[in-house]
């Protein structure tokens, strides 16, 4: 007797983790679909306005771009 309690709450916990798991599998293939879907390369809509400039290059000796390196890491 003892060991068909023991037997039935070791079931009841299987079936609680699986289910969970399932669960969790699912909502995360739900998340992923949403975001699939979302556009975030879109052209932006409003009063947006465009934040980067580039730069054009400049002719720079190497001794230049050498300081440049040590004090911006790039």
């Amino acid at each position: 007797m003892k060991w068909f309690i023991v037997f039935y709450d070791i079931l009841k916990v299987f079936i609680l983790f699986t289910g969970c798991t399932i669960l969790f599998y699912f909502c995360i293939l739900w998340i992923n679909q949403e975001y699939q879907e979302y556009h975030r390369y879109d052209q932006p809509e409003g009063n947006a306005v465009k934040v980067v400039k580039m730069i054009e290059n400049k002719d720079e000796s190497w001794l230049e771009r050498l300081k440049f390196f040590y004090l911006n890491g790039e």
